[in-house]
């Protein structure tokens, strides 16, 4: 299966580029386009093999995320001009990532089984079992890196470093929530719960956007929420919707992004596998059918597809 790992396109008019992750992005006078490849990070680590239509998944899920959010909060996007493209308005981003939470899972609960009851300056409730929800939702932010990890922060030490004014701090606290409203809304409808998730943001003229994806599982968690009490009732782990299945594969095989750790070896049925649970992601989240883009006989056709509908 072919899969599109990186792009590295030279246009007439470009100003700069970035490569993340697992977005390329391709600057020019006041946009930008970014391309979501099919690479695949965990624990912060590029793994090895890239997955065949992720990018695709990812993109297109966040376009239509994007799209039921913009009445809440203004969003970056000018056009979607390729499955796995998205151009957008130029803003000089946060250098935090605002992650919030409605349940004690993933990384909070790992805090918290170590006996942790503090996350990022918020205080977490005694007697909590993995995946309870929160009273409230809780936001968690974390330093934006442009390599290594990202980490843990509070809000008074955001303010106190002047990494983001208390006036623009107060506006993305209060996008957070709302955003999370909305897509506690629209996951509801789908009959999952959003578990927590991440969103960053940037300012263009003196305007606040959310950039880059929102809701995708690459930065969300889900549950499914017929069967939801029931599995917490009796100890059950949760049925849910995100990356997590990659990193407990990563984990029962002995890595979690540590020194001297070794990614375990991707197989092709291991890469087909993530890429179909990525699919089935699509089309619980989206609920509708997915289309994959045609990769054609030649990597080198898509690349000049997505060259031409950047350019």
């Amino acid at each position: 299966m072919q899969a599109l790992k990186e792009t590295n396109f030279h246009f007439p008019n470009q100003t700069g580029f970035y490569r993340g992750k697992v977005r390329d992005v391709y600057y020019f006078k006041d946009k930008l386009a970014m391309v979501a490849t099919d690479r695949i990070s965990a624990f912060d680590v590029v793994l090895p093999r890239a997955i065949p239509y992720k990018g695709q998944v990812l993109n297109q899920i966040a376009a239509s995320f994007l799209k039921a959010t913009a009445d809440v909060v203004p969003n970056w996007v000018i056009s979607h001009p390729a499955p796995n493209v998205t151009i957008g308005k130029q803003c000089d981003t946060f250098k935090v990532e605002m992650v919030i939470r409605g349940y004690l899972a993933g990384h909070a609960w790992r805090e918290y089984s170590a006996g942790k009851r503090t996350l990022c300056g918020v205080t977490m409730p005694e007697g909590l079992k993995e995946n309870d929800p929160f009273p409230e939702p809780i936001i968690t932010p974390t330093t934006k890196a442009a390599e290594g990890h990202d980490e843990d922060i509070s809000r008074e030490e955001i303010l106190r470093q002047g990494i983001v004014s208390e006036q623009d701090y107060l506006q993305i606290e209060a996008y957070t929530r709302a955003l999370f409203k909305r897509g506690t809304e629209l996951a509801a409808a789908r009959g999952l719960i959003l578990v927590d998730t991440k969103y960053e943001f940037g300012k263009a003229d003196g305007k606040i956007y959310v950039i880059d994806e929102i809701h995708t599982p690459d930065s969300s968690r889900f549950f499914y929420a017929e069967g939801y009490q029931a599995r917490q009732d009796a100890g059950q782990p949760q049925r849910q919707l995100s990356k997590e299945f990659v990193r407990q594969w990563l984990i029962e095989n002995g890595f979690q992004g540590k020194e001297g750790q070794q990614v375990p070896e991707m197989t092709d049925a291991k890469v087909t596998e993530i890429s179909q649970r990525y699919i089935e992601l699509y089309e619980q989240l989206l609920g509708e059918k997915f289309i994959p883009q045609d990769y054609a006989s030649q990597p080198h056709s898509l690349q000049e597809s997505i060259a031409a509908n950047i350019f």
